[in-house]
């Protein structure tokens, strides 16, 4: 129960910390424990997308997008990279901002991808963000078809300035979102393999989807999900 609780509220993950704490007496069973915990939120996370769609976007919401790498990162450039990582692959992300709250970021979709060509991009901002919607991006070339999608479409030039001077558009919601995401990952090391990468960006959306509005905190959301999985 402590270890389910520190999970839920992302307190103190290091194994040797719950080691000395005495949660558990191994970090063997510390990892089978996060690895049962993960499915869990990958599997309500899977159930959501299911039932909703998972939709970005609309009047009162824009869409910054953006694509990021996560990839292990080898300790002083020497050594082997970790085991899995069969080519170079991004992230991409769909944040979802709310108009009053432009100061927070909002909630992210996050996909592994092995390219960042409009054949793989398109296709996931048509199936999540409403038709309609505004939508941010750098100036990438996957992107320029957009306005003939229905899109609100703005772009920002980074080799120029980091907020647009006549739209006012810029990316550093979803640049504010990676520096936590990948902090968090790298701390947990959660990007040694491409599925161990893929389950914690499903934890990251499980909280900021599913685990802050509950009415029961992110614990409470945990056990949830917990009973829903194993009935």
């Amino acid at each position: 129960m402590q270890f389910m609780y520190r999970f839920s509220q992302g307190l103190r993950l290091r194994q040797i910390d719950m080691m000395d704490d005495s949660i558990a007496g191994s970090s063997a069973t510390l990892s089978k424990m996060a690895k049962k915990i993960r499915e869990v939120c990958v599997t309500a996370v899977e159930r959501m997308r299911r039932r909703t769609g998972q939709q970005l976007g609309g009047r009162r919401e824009f869409v910054v997008v953006d694509e990021s790498h996560f990839r292990h990162k080898r300790k002083y450039g020497r050594g082997r990279m970790a085991g899995g990582w069969k080519r170079k692959k991004w992230v991409f992300g769909m944040l979802g901002v709310r108009h009053q709250q432009q100061q927070r970021s909002g909630k992210p979709i996050l996909y592994l991808l092995e390219r960042r060509s409009q054949r793989h991009l398109v296709p996931l901002i048509e199936h999540h963000v409403r038709p309609g919607s505004s939508i941010i991006s750098e100036e990438w070339c996957a992107y320029c078809i957009l306005p003939t999608l229905g899109y609100n479409h703005h772009t920002v030039n980074h080799s120029r300035w980091y907020v647009d001077p006549h739209t006012g558009a810029h990316t550093q919601h979803i640049e504010r979102a990676w520096r936590s995401y990948k902090e968090q990952i790298w701390r947990l090391r959660g990007n040694r393999t491409e599925s161990l990468l893929s389950d914690h960006l499903s934890v990251i959306e499980w909280n900021e989807w599913l685990a802050k509005k509950h009415s029961d905190g992110a614990f409470g959301r945990l056990i949830h999900d917990i009973s829903r999985k194993y009935k």
